[in-house]
């Protein structure tokens, strides 16, 4: 198979089609780089708001333990998560745990899930307080 000339082929419409793939790949990963940034600074300041400290949004599977208990669930929602259909479920009600914990609705909770990113910089950098409950971690 020939090389094709971007140029020229390409615009002449004889390029294979995987000549484009950077062209889509590439900006694809600077976007998905830029989301996961703007999640985890979110993130970090919905900790630091709730009293926990920040550096923990960045460390997989602990982060996912510091919602939990921000969240007011028991620690070992998290091994609930690893079950397929019931994480789903479990992962609703922390989300809407963190929503209740920072006096959101239940549309919020919706928000969440469908457009978390967005609502944790709204919670992040919002005027939402933490006025949650952090008991019920520990049983």
């Amino acid at each position: 198979m020939e090389h094709c000339h971007f140029v020229t082929d390409c615009m002449s419409g004889s390029c294979p089609p995987m000549a484009f793939m950077p062209m889509i790949i590439v900006p694809l990963l600077i976007i998905a780089m830029h989301v996961m940034a703007i999640r985890y600074v979110a993130l970090w300041f919905v900790f630091k708001k709730a009293g926990e400290q920040g550096w923990a949004s960045i460390i997989p599977v602990y982060n996912i333990l510091i919602v939990i208990r921000i969240a007011g669930k028991p620690w070992w929602y998290i091994l609930l998560l690893l079950i397929p259909i019931v994480n789903i479920i479990i992962g609703i009600m922390i989300l809407h745990g963190l929503s209740k914990s920072f006096g959101k609705s239940g549309w919020f909770t919706v928000g969440l899930i469908f457009l978390r990113v967005i609502f944790l910089a709204i919670l992040g950098f919002g005027d939402a307080q933490y006025s949650g409950d952090k008991t019920r971690y520990n049983s």
